[in-house]
């Protein structure tokens, strides 16, 4: 309930009560109008003040979470765990259970978890600055991430330590976001005693590659690389891009063209440089296509074409690609023969075709929020093969690395449901359900044999085989 606090009690007025701090509440003021205020001498209450104090309230309620998140990993590490179980597996468990819970990434669950840590046990003084509203999330996170990397300096002796955390939290009480950002980027690059050479040589080892979709079936590719390489891939795309410009007919333009070429070379092209098992490498991406809408565009715009791990694209696309082109996994969603959904007992390691379709039906993996694509995952069984689990559609599902690793090691319990949806039951008991990005027909043993039950999201949808 919004109140007019002492800030707008005129001092000749009275108060509702003597030891009540605010003069008026809303349920007092109820339907006058800034008329009515005037008229007894009341200021109209100011708007951005009430935005002020929400914004202190949020602060606080900040700091409680971040004790609250603090509380509930020091927990988890004191539950009783079994002897596989190690610190590193209970931390990706917590991380894990508080992304699923709060509907966020687990990267972003183990930021807040990192950074309550930190406010908890390393940072008192900021935890109180936040908790009284003196100070923001936002600055606290980027005090919390600064001083991360002050940590990582082993040349950084306790007593300056000591002194930033002091001038920092200073700053964070005093200055707006991006000063204060920028303020605290001058007080540690002071502190900071290794060379340009130095921080250059920690920086290339974080070299890599990042995809991110964007819409309408495309998609930017970022490489994080040295400076110098990069002017010269741009030098020379541009200096290819030119040449095939100047062609009679060329119409695209020198940004696509680029872009052309550089895709072009990295697809298909080889450095001699390289060895040969790596220069014979090509790529290798799967398209799924309904068959319908290979025949007709009416059904494509129903039921698009996609491309695992990128989403829809254009049909034209899709039935170029389904034509010829190398390195494409075609995937037709129609009955097909020939492809084995179980070996029972027989043997540990699927078969390539089943190995394809278990990966093709979930496309990710198949942990609560992981997006990790299912081509980089292992396939697991979800009963495992030493408790009589079997190498079968109905047993195997698409897990990363640190997510197998849990599964096995982190007290959760998996049971694989009809149609490939996964069911996890974490340590505290919640129960969070998995699904699949493609359902098909679920063949699970009955009373010695195979039945089939159909489980696809809607009618008309068929499996790939």
């Amino acid at each position: 309930m919004t109140v007019i606090t002492d800030r707008f009690r005129p001092e000749s007025a009275p108060r509702a009560a003597e030891d009540d701090p605010c003069w008026w509440t809303d349920e007092d003021l109820c339907g006058w109008t800034d008329e009515d205020l005037d008229a007894v001498g009341l200021p109209t209450p100011d708007t951005l003040e009430h935005i002020l104090e929400i914004d202190a309230v949020m602060a606080g309620f900040a700091a409680q979470r971040a004790v609250s998140v603090h509380r509930f990993w020091r927990e988890a590490i004191g539950r009783p765990r079994g002897p596989r179980a190690t610190r590193e597996i209970v931390d990706r468990s917590v991380r894990l259970e508080l992304a699923t819970a709060l509907r966020i990434t687990e990267n972003a669950a183990g930021m807040l978890l990192a950074r309550s840590r930190a406010l908890v046990e390393s940072y008192p003084g900021l935890l109180d600055a936040l908790a009284a509203g003196r100070v923001t999330e936002r600055h606290a996170d980027v005090f919390v991430d600064a001083m991360d990397e002050v940590d990582a300096m082993d040349e950084v002796d306790p007593e300056v330590r000591a002194r930033i955390v002091e001038r920092a939290l200073e700053f964070a009480e005093a200055e707006p976001l991006g000063t204060f950002r920028r303020s605290l980027r001058r007080l540690i690059d002071t502190a900071r005693s290794v060379s340009l050479a130095d921080r250059n040589e920690e920086a290339l080892r974080q070299r890599r590659v990042v995809r991110e979709p964007a819409q309408d079936g495309m998609a930017w590719l970022s490489l994080y690389i040295p400076a110098v390489e990069a002017q010269a891939v741009l030098d020379r795309a541009t200096a290819m891009a030119e040449v095939l410009a100047a062609a009679d007919g060329e119409t695209r333009t020198l940004d696509q063209l680029r872009a052309d070429v550089v895709s072009d070379l990295l697809i298909d092209g080889e450095v001699p440089a390289h060895p040969e098992a790596a220069r014979g490498i090509r790529p290798r991406v799967a398209v799924t296509v309904p068959a319908l809408s290979l025949l007709d565009d009416r059904a494509a715009a129903d039921a698009p074409a996609t491309v695992e791990g990128l989403g829809p694209i254009a049909i034209e696309r899709a039935r170029e690609l389904c034509g010829a082109a190398a390195g494409w996994m075609r995937v037709l969603t129609h009955p097909e023969t020939g492809v084995v959904l179980s070996v029972g007992r027989e043997q540990y390691q699927p078969p390539p075709a089943l190995r394809r379709l278990v990966r093709w039906r979930s496309g990710r993996c198949m942990a609560p929020g992981c997006g990790r694509p299912s081509d980089r995952c292992e396939i697991d069984h979800t009963i495992a093969w030493e408790d009589g689990g079997e190498t079968a559609a109905w047993n195997l599902a698409p897990l990363c690395t640190g997510h197998h690793t849990i599964k096995h090691h982190g007290n959760w319990a998996v049971q694989q449901l009809p149609g490939g949806v996964l069911e996890w039951r974490s340590p505290t008991g919640r129960r969070y359900l998995v699904e699949p990005e493609r359902r098909m027909p679920s063949f699970v043993p009955d009373a010695g044999r195979a039945s089939a039950s159909m489980s696809g999201p809607c009618l008309g949808e068929t499996p790939p085989f």
